[in-house]
């Protein structure tokens, strides 16, 4: 008999178990299938019956509620909406800011509230930029300039059927870096001169040293000659100072000469004195409006003749 002609032998009980195994794993992996599939069926049926779905959230706003010298507030003015019949909890809150990629500010604010059930509510994410704080960090930060910004807000919430899911959200903008004007009194204009009480005019020069326009809302100043005040000056007429340009302005002034004590006698004979003024600006910019300080130490004023008496000038009194 050829060696191809000998018979097969089947080992028939290994056969059979091999057999029950195989069967065994389907019927174990058709069953793990059949349990997820009925699971979603399940998840899916409860949802289109009840009506879960997942929150929405989107920037509604965004405020620049107060802007200075050292810092700049910004609140945050998200929308949220819950289609869910049951309220959903807000977990935390995560936040960034950046610029160029580079980070300014970040945060987190847990337990933020709750959506109430088929409702909406504005969430406010309140942030504080210091700029002492960005300028040393950004040397290429300047006083005055213009940057822009990223905002990063990460919502963490729980929902029935859903679990915890969280709602990325991005918004840019534009945030000054405010630099004070530069203030100079030109002249001053003498209309009534006594040593009781004397009218005057301040001509004023203001540079903007800002990219971009400061509208001129009013304005708080007070001038003083040697230690001794001249008086307190307000401006209610608005002017508009462009962005790196200059503007004038023109504010009359009522003071008693005879309070000036040696000061007046200085400026009478022509030595002259020093001079200061300081105050507040309040302007409009395309971020909002601000409060700037202005100030200006230094220097000497006199009096100078007029044509009539001699002198080469109309005005009376020089800085």
């Amino acid at each position: 008999m050829a060696s191809s002609d000998k018979p097969e032998i089947v080992d028939r009980e290994s056969d059979k178990k091999e057999h029950k195994e195989d069967d065994k794993g389907e019927e174990q992996g058709g069953f793990i299938e059949r349990v997820k599939d009925f699971i979603h069926d399940i998840g899916e049926k409860i949802e289109g019956a009840i009506g879960f779905g997942k929150p929405t959230a989107d920037v509604s706003e965004i405020h620049l509620p107060y802007i200075s010298l050292e810092k700049v507030d910004i609140v945050v003015d998200v929308l949220i909406k819950n289609p869910n019949p049951v309220p959903v909890p807000l977990i935390d809150i995560n936040y960034l800011i950046e610029s160029d990629g580079r980070k300014l500010v970040s945060g987190l604010i847990p337990d933020a509230g709750t959506i109430h059930a088929h409702g909406e509510e504005t969430v406010k994410i309140p942030v504080t930029l210091i700029f002492d704080d960005i300028k040393s960090t950004y040397d290429d930060i300047k006083p005055g300039s213009i940057i822009p910004y990223k905002i990063k807000v990460d919502f963490i919430v729980d929902v029935p059927v859903f679990g915890r899911l969280t709602i990325p959200l991005e918004k840019t903008g534009e945030i000054p870096i405010p630099y004070k004007p530069d203030i100079d009194v030109e002249k001053i204009h003498f209309e009534r001169f006594s040593f009781e009480e004397t009218v005057a005019v301040l001509h004023l020069k203001l540079e903007n040293m800002n990219d971009f326009d400061l509208g001129l809302n009013s304005l708080e100043y007070e001038v003083w000659l040697s230690d001794v005040s001249i008086g307190e000056v307000e401006l209610s007429k608005s002017a508009q100072i462009p962005k790196k340009g200059v503007s004038s302005i023109d504010l009359p002034i009522t003071f008693r000469p005879k309070d000036f004590g040696s000061a007046l006698w200085d400026m009478i004979r022509g030595k002259g004195t020093g001079y200061a003024m300081k105050g507040i600006i309040h302007v409009d910019t395309p971020f909002g409006a601000m409060k700037l300080p202005i100030s200006k130490e230094g220097g000497t004023t006199r009096l100078k003749k007029n044509k009539e008496d001699g002198g080469d000038d109309d005005d009376d009194e020089v800085f």
